[in-house]
């Protein structure tokens, strides 16, 4: 009996404390019930959020490689557009070059011949080089023609000027004004005064009239005001006599076998070899070394013999 009334305590005892319990956790049931929801909704994030980070390392993944297949993709073409570039442009080099040679060689064999073009340049400076050593004697030839007629008309003047100043001479009693004393030697004109002689003026010498000296034929111009001529006047063509005029002996023509002085000048002065020289061919270089090759062979072949 003891025994049963001992359960029957427990047993009330029991339901006590599963009453006490129950309502404890009755009461904590909404914090437990929000607490499960946020440990539920942080694993879940936490879930997902791995879950995206797999999903986001994976398509990284796959955009790399297809990045990098496009990318070797891309390079392979720029690759076989530059080869076919290279290609292309190392033909048409070479097709330049054979384009060239075969140009170069038409043009050589049926257009003009090289050795041709440069016999004929070499020729055409010996030729160019003879002619110009030809006009070279000829102007210095010329040159001196006009010295020489610049100093027989310088001469002239000086020789008419001591014509008419013939009266400074000196004289033993008296010195001329080109006579300084304090000269160590006599003036030229002093010594040209000396050696003319003096000639007393007889008339006047009209215009128009021609006047020879030294063999050489020229007209008198306007050459002074009422004297026999003047040192300031031209000297392009004009001479003057140191001995007054004449009358002529006779009206009648000289004979044939004389001629005129100035013509005589002319054929002098005249050189016809110097222009026989320039008017030869073009080819007289090589008739000449043709010539000259014959001779020697004719000459060795000679001395052979």
């Amino acid at each position: 009996m003891a025994a049963l009334l001992n359960r029957q305590s427990e047993v009330e005892d029991i339901q006590k404390e599963y009453f006490c319990r129950n309502n404890q956790a009755e009461e904590n049931r909404q914090t437990e019930n929000q607490a499960a929801t946020q440990i539920q909704s942080w694993f879940r994030a936490c879930k997902v959020r791995a879950y995206l980070s797999y999903l986001h390392k994976k398509a990284i993944i796959i955009q790399k490689i297809w990045r990098g297949f496009t990318a070797k993709a891309h390079f392979r073409q720029m690759v076989k557009a530059a080869y076919f570039i290279m290609k292309m442009n190392f033909y048409e080099e070479m097709a330049v070059r054979i384009q060239r040679r075969w140009r170069g060689f038409f043009a050589r064999k049926y257009m003009h011949s090289f050795y041709a073009r440069k016999s004929y340049l070499e020729g055409l400076a010996v030729k160019n080089e003879l002619v110009r050593r030809e006009l070279d004697e000829l102007e210095e030839l010329q040159r001196r023609e006009r010295d020489c007629v610049e100093r027989v008309k310088e001469q002239t003047t000086k020789v008419f000027q001591a014509h008419r100043l013939h009266h400074l001479l000196s004289t033993n009693q008296c010195p001329g004004v080109f006579n300084s004393p304090f000269r160590t030697s006599p003036h030229e004109m002093e010594q040209l005064l000396r050696q003319v002689k003096y000639q007393a003026p007889t008339r006047l010498a009209p215009r128009g009239t021609k006047a020879c000296l030294l063999g050489m034929s020229c007209q008198t111009e306007d050459n002074f005001f009422g004297t026999l001529g003047s040192p300031k006047t031209k000297t392009t063509g004009i001479c003057y006599s140191s001995r007054p005029i004449l009358p002529p002996i006779a009206n009648k023509k000289q004979q044939g076998l004389f001629r005129e002085p100035g013509e005589v000048w002319k054929q002098r002065v005249h050189c016809p070899d110097l222009t026989m020289c320039l008017q030869t061919s073009y080819t007289q270089l090589e008739e000449a070394q043709s010539q000259l090759r014959q001779h020697e062979s004719v000459r060795l072949s000679g001395g052979t013999l």
